[in-house]
C-alpha cells in the first residue's frame, strides 16, 4: 500500500485549518488529504512545531532542510521519496502524484 508522508512547516494546529482567518489553500488540501486516504493510499501528517521528532527521524527531510531550509516545506513524499516541496498541490497533482484517478469519488 502506498504510503503519503506530508512533513508542514510550524502551524499553530495540526492542519493549520484553525483561527480566525483561515488560508483556504490548506483547507482544500485538508479536504484533499482526506479523500486521499479514501482511496487506498495511506496519510500521515507531520507539524513541525507540534512533531520536530518526526522531522528529525527521516533523512530525506532533514537532508531537504539542510540544503534548502524551511523553504521546502510542505515537504510530501511518497514511499519515502520527494514528490512535492514549497507548496500544497491541488487534488488533481496530488492524486496524479499519488498514482489515483482524481475523479473517483468515495
Amino acid at each position: 500500500m502506498n504510503k503519503v508522508e506530508v512533513f508542514d512547516p510550524a502551524m499553530c494546529c495540526s492542519t493549520g485549518v484553525c483561527g480566525p482567518s483561515v488560508d483556504p489553500a490548506l483547507a482544500r488540501f485538508s479536504a484533499d488529504l482526506h479523500w486521499l486516504a479514501t482511496q487506498k493510499i495511506v496519510v500521515e501528517r507531520y507539524n513541525l512545531a507540534q512533531q520536530p521528532q518526526a522531522f528529525a527521524a527521516c533523512e530525506t527531510v532533514m537532508s531537504a532542510l539542510r540544503l534548502q531550509g524551511n523553504e521546502c516545506l510542505p515537504l510530501i513524499l511518497l514511499n519515502g521519496v520527494v514528490i512535492s516541496k514549497g507548496c500544497y498541490p491541488v487534488r488533481e497533482e496530488l492524486a496524479r502524484l499519488a498514482g489515483v484517478d482524481a475523479e473517483v469519488t468515495a
